[in-house]
């Protein structure tokens, strides 16, 4: 029996505005079934976003949405859940959104270890916007603004969660559709900040310059690259070469910042 997923989307707000082959919809599908599976009632579920084609989802979705201002989503979100704990707090955006512009509040979110949790769309480029390289262009790749090339090195947005102090950082791509909503659902589970990294080209502004001949290339690309951890840790450095690890890269227990804010509350309040 085929999943209902129109339950989940606003009415009248379809089609969704991304191009023929991005992989932004299937991301989209595996956060609705995520969702589902861990039971979220859509009064008490807040979906924050920034800017960008990453960020017009919470557009479709009829859950509590907020589409604030470039790059500043964690910001919004943290608010959103200092003011109301009890919320199940879900960002999503894109690379630039999140680790360009957004990169400070990024950061922060992750250093403490707020319980939310942060779907980015890694797309390698600024979609949206004009085409611009972001800080997960490949290095060499070809952008609006890196006709050339790209010269700088490339963000690696999972080590720079857990770097950060994100408590639960995962990887996939869109290729691995039915891995995404498990990931997913693990991140909105756990207590703290959960950080899902999901690599999906943007098959217009970084396909067509990078001359990829069709979205199955790059699909497959995806498929080509992707290593499970289990799998990696029988691998030697040379066989890992230009590979991206896959699934639960990280995971620790350690205080939630809501509940150690409110202990700060509390302790002001002669409790």
């Amino acid at each position: 029996m085929a999943y209902d997923y129109e339950k989940s989307i606003r009415p009248g707000k379809l089609p969704h505005i991304w191009c023929p082959g991005c992989g932004h919809g299937i991301v989209m599908k595996g956060l609705i079934r995520a969702m589902d599976t861990c039971g979220l009632e859509k009064n008490n579920t807040a979906l924050v976003s920034g800017i960008g084609c990453a960020s017009r989802l919470p557009g479709y979705m009829d859950y509590c949405t907020l589409h604030t201002a470039h790059g500043r989503a964690a910001a919004f979100a943290t608010g959103v859940k200092m003011a109301k704990p009890e919320m199940t707090v879900i960002c999503v955006g894109g690379d630039g959104d999140g680790t360009a512009i957004g990169g400070n509040h990024f950061i922060h979110a992750c250093r403490r270890n707020i319980d939310m949790t942060y779907v980015i769309m890694n797309n390698s480029i600024y979609g949206m916007t004009g085409g611009q390289f972001s800080p997960c262009t490949p290095t060499g790749a070809k952008a609006s603004t890196t006709p050339y090339g790209n010269p700088d090195p490339t963000f690696d947005i999972s080590k720079l969660a857990i770097g950060a102090g994100a408590t639960f950082v995962a990887r996939t791509t869109a290729f691995h559709a039915t891995q995404i909503d498990k990931l997913i659902a693990e991140g909105i589970q756990h207590k703290g900040m959960a950080v899902i990294e999901v690599l999906d080209d943007c098959p217009t502004t970084y396909g067509r310059r990078n001359k990829f001949r069709s979205v199955v290339d790059m699909m497959k690309r995806l498929k080509d690259i992707a290593v499970p951890v289990a799998a990696a840790a029988k691998m030697t450095a040379e066989q890992l070469e230009g590979k991206v690890l896959t699934g639960v890269l990280y995971k620790e227990d350690k205080p939630e910042y809501c509940e150690q804010y409110a202990k700060v509350i509390a302790k002001a309040q002669g409790a």
